[in-house]
């Protein structure tokens, strides 16, 4: 007998194979937000567009005429999906990478302000969670300040980093990278932290069985517990490496980088600007937090951890 006969539900359902993986869900959710989009876009573009049926002395405007015209303005108060991706491609596809219109060219100036200063708060994280899981005075003294370090805005600290450097003649790509830091070392440091107190305590009484060393114990025991968690907390430096990257960029009036580009479009009332480089910090923060996760599955894999 069939699948088909055994289990009938299947065979009357045919979107019952394509909505149990993951495509078929994010398909639908990525519609339904383009639907909610274009109304959104059309409620709120509306009153402007009537201001200029009225100044322009135009009356019994057509319903699907007024929602044409909402969703193809200059400069709209939410620009359409259309209007948006049209934006990235010319700045894109259109534009040369050095010419700087071009969005490839200020996406890179943040990348790599976002790929150092995630390094760095990286390697600070790790060195952070090691010292505090091997020493008592660090565990007590260190934690409470790594946790207190986060509830300071970083819209307040951003501009004190900026100017404080810039006063010792340290200017361009490292203090970006450093609010990067500052927003990427903590999630690394917690979840390292909790990986490395993860193995069971009969493992750990196994470890001191066979005299292993501390660096032993460390190296075959600790570590390999606390790599998927170290994966999972870089996901969440990654994005937050680029938040920083991109507000480093906002309190400096900088020409060059994705915040540059909010900026100019919010002095200019530029929206679809604006909406296209948000959209490519989406896709970039997308594709990097998607490379940290097939480096994990690698990883894994090659560990004889593989989920």
């Amino acid at each position: 007998m069939t699948d088909a006969t055994l289990n009938p539900s299947r065979s009357l359902n045919p979107f019952s194979g394509l909505m149990s993986g993951t495509v078929g869900p994010v398909t639908v959710v990525v519609l339904a937000i383009i639907a909610i989009w274009y109304i959104a876009a059309v409620a709120l573009n509306t009153p402007f567009q009537r201001d200029i049926y009225e100044r322009g002395g135009q009356t019994d405007i057509a319903l699907t005429q007024m929602v044409s015209d909402t969703l193809f303005q200059e400069r709209p108060v939410l620009p359409a999906p259309h209007q948006v991706i049209v934006e990235i491609w010319d700045t894109t596809v259109n534009k040369n990478i050095t010419s700087k219109r071009s969005l490839v060219y200020h996406t890179g100036i943040t990348l790599s302000s976002t790929l150092l200063g995630f390094l760095i708060g990286t390697t600070l994280g790790i060195l952070l969670a090691i010292g505090i899981v091997h020493s008592r005075v660090l565990d007590k003294s260190m934690m409470p300040w790594i946790i207190s370090s986060q509830t300071i805005p970083i819209l307040a600290i951003a501009p004190m980093i900026i100017v404080v450097l810039n006063a010792i003649g340290i200017s361009g790509l490292l203090p970006k990278a450093l609010i990067s830091t500052y927003l990427s070392f903590f999630p690394v440091a917690v979840g390292m932290v909790k990986g490395l107190r993860s193995p069971e305590v009969i493992h750990m009484d196994l470890m001191h069985t066979y005299s292993a060393t501390r660096f032993q114990a460390f190296w075959k025991l600790r570590l390999p517990y606390a790599v998927p968690y170290l994966f999972t907390s870089m996901k969440i430096g990654m994005a937050a490496s680029l938040v920083g990257a991109i507000v480093g960029e906002l309190p400096t009036g900088a020409v060059a980088g994705l915040g540059a580009r909010l900026l100019a479009g919010s002095y200019y009332g530029q929206t679809v600007q604006i909406w296209s480089a948000l959209l490519m910090a989406a896709f970039l923060a997308g594709a990097l937090v998607a490379l940290i996760g097939v480096l994990e599955k690698l990883s894994l894999n090659r560990m004889g951890m593989a989920r």
